[in-house]
């Protein structure tokens, strides 16, 4: 568990943002100065962008070596992309979902990232194609995200040889992951996932918490563009069910987390609060926290995304060893 007193007014301080980081910050401010918001964007014409390469971060290489199959799903097949690491042993499963506001992005879009965590925490890394708003609205895609996740469960010692399970994602694969692992605990009673790695995930979404609520000029993310990706997802009245905002469940009887975010990202509040909320329901946790961390600092080419990739795979690696988690 992190040791709370490095959480000081120093980790704030924009002192604490090293050149590199505040370099890249500044570019990707002055090459969207001039953009229309995103939340005026058509959607149409941002997943057109995102899928070639053009998006506000850019996309990975898609690797050959990652294999895609179907499982079964609530509303038939759902596509996964297996990436499985060099050699043996291979020790757990970590079960990945994309970032995208609920309504962009897929599995085959972060290859590099996973095949990295399959090498480096020795597990086979598997993202879902769970479906998309508006097309498909919650809670289609949280119901893909549970249906994956155990048949995963169900399938890791057969197709894998393990039994250890990680659960994880970015943004609103980091929602869909904590709801999940919630759906699991109380409709199931399954409560034997190893770990859940849930990086700037936004947990409250009935009444933004106050990160969120100012985010008007943020970069990659601000208040208005969640409030048109929410609209796409969730109706408002629904809202404050626990599915859609995880931060208002009861959090017992939930595997060691990590959180991950940025001292600039909107979502920033919500992981120091569920954080907090996890603790207290006496459940591990971890809390890293990165100075001038904007939203999806991680997927960018910086010293400050690669220090946390490397510690979400140290973090994994650790809940799929044997004797620990």
């Amino acid at each position: 568990m992190v040791d709370c007193p490095q959480f000081g007014p120093n980790l704030f301080a924009p002192e604490a943002i090293d050149p590199e980081t505040r370099s890249i910050n500044d570019r990707i401010a002055e090459a969207t100065r001039n953009s229309p918001p995103r939340w005026e964007i058509p959607l149409e014409v941002e997943r057109k962008a995102a899928s070639q390469g053009a998006g506000m971060l850019p996309r990975a290489e898609r690797l050959e070596s990652a294999v895609t199959r179907n499982i079964p799903g609530p509303a038939g097949e759902i596509s996964i992309r297996i990436l499985t690491p060099r050699g043996d042993p291979i020790e757990g499963v970590y079960v990945h979902f994309h970032a995208g506001g609920f309504c962009l992005g897929s599995a085959d879009g972060q290859d590099p990232m996973l095949y990295s965590i399959a090498n480096n925490a020795r597990v086979a890394a598997i993202s879902v194609d769970y479906r998309l708003a508006p097309e498909h609205p919650y809670p289609a895609g949280l119901d893909d995200a549970e249906a994956a996740i155990w048949w995963v469960v169900n399938s890791a010692r057969r197709e894998f040889g393990v039994e250890r399970v990680v659960v994880g994602g970015e943004s609103a694969g980091a929602v869909l992951s904590l709801a999940a692992a919630l759906r699991l605990r109380d409709r199931r009673s399954y409560t034997g996932l190893s770990g859940l790695n849930l990086s700037q995930g936004a947990y409250e979404f009935s009444s933004f918490l106050p990160s969120m609520r100012k985010a008007t000029n943020t970069l990659i993310i601000t208040r208005q563009t969640l409030e048109v990706h929410l609209n796409r997802y969730a109706p408002e009245g629904l809202r404050d069910k626990p599915d859609i905002s995880p931060l208002r469940a009861e959090l017992n009887d939930m595997p060691r987390a990590l959180f991950t975010v940025g001292t600039l990202d909107p979502t920033l509040d919500d992981s120091m609060f569920m954080y907090m909320r996890w603790i207290a329901a006496s459940n591990r946790a971890e809390l890293a926290i990165y100075p001038g961390g904007i939203h999806g600092f991680n997927f960018l080419p910086t010293a400050l995304g690669r220090k946390a990739c490397a510690h979400i795979e140290r973090f994994i690696a650790d809940c799929c060893s044997l004797g620990k988690g």
